[in-house]
């Protein structure tokens, strides 16, 4: 099925590039690019095209996520009851409590607050390429939450032997309603993105060491459907269930 979609995300692509060259496009922070094209009579056609095309990728999308969390929470579910860390309604709190602290450290400007959410990696990585390039270049990320809407499991990948489960990952798409731009330091012009509320979606990866849950990397939504098509790995001794619950999958 990847074909289709791939050809009709390059007929896509091609659209926009045509509206671009019949109306050029207004320059600007914030997504004026894409609210100039849509707001014109050809974006008004764009629009209509891009949704007729993009519709069966959407369902697919949907339907993929959507087996993906059903069959990560069961698989939860079974590895639950030999280890506590995978007990979903934990594991939620867990995340929800490293989303807030990410965001609250990224909003202060050191990484290092959330030490205690994040692998080290993942903590230099961030502060290195982001927080202190931008710090350099006088620009300042300002991010503020206003809730969580939703948390779906995508994946899971099992390591360690069947009691320890060091190392293990899972892959978790996270919405949330917030503010998150960024801006000049002295003057407050913004260069990317736009004030104001709004759902984003992002895509985590928590990693267990040394017993506890931590992020270990945050990747664009884009790479849901990415994440949603691969198969959960589980431990030698949930073999069984596995081939069980793969013939209920489709």
């Amino acid at each position: 099925m990847n074909n289709p979609f791939k050809t009709l995300t390059i007929v896509s692509l091609l659209l926009l590039l045509t509206v671009g060259i019949i109306e050029p496009a207004v320059a600007g922070p914030g997504g004026k690019i894409a609210s100039a094209l849509f707001h014109s009579l050809w974006g008004k056609v764009l629009l209509f095209f891009l949704v007729i095309l993009l519709v069966p990728i959407i369902l697919y999308t949907l339907i993929r996520e959507s087996l993906a969390q059903r069959r990560t929470l069961n698989d939860l579910r079974q590895l639950a009851l030999a280890n506590n860390l995978f007990d979903w309604l934990s594991l939620r709190d867990r995340i929800t409590e490293c989303f807030h602290s990410v965001h609250a450290a990224w909003h202060n400007e050191n990484i290092a607050e959330a030490s205690e959410c994040i692998t080290n990696w993942y903590s230099k990585n961030q502060q290195l390429v982001y927080l202190d390039a931008w710090a350099k270049d006088g620009l300042v990320n300002h991010c503020q939450i206003k809730k969580i809407s939703s948390i779906m499991p995508l994946f899971l990948a099992y390591r360690g032997d069947d009691k320890q489960a060091e190392g293990s990952r899972i892959v978790v798409s996270i919405a949330a309603i917030m503010e998150d731009y960024l801006a000049k330091r002295e003057t407050g012009q913004i260069v990317e993105g736009k004030k104001g509320f709004q759902e984003v979606e992002t895509v985590w990866t928590f990693k267990v060491q040394q017993g506890q849950w931590l992020v270990a990397n945050i990747e664009e939504d884009m790479l849901s459907l990415e994440y949603a098509q691969l198969a959960n790995e589980l431990p030698a001794y949930l073999n069984g269930y596995e081939e069980v619950y793969k013939g209920r999958v489709f």
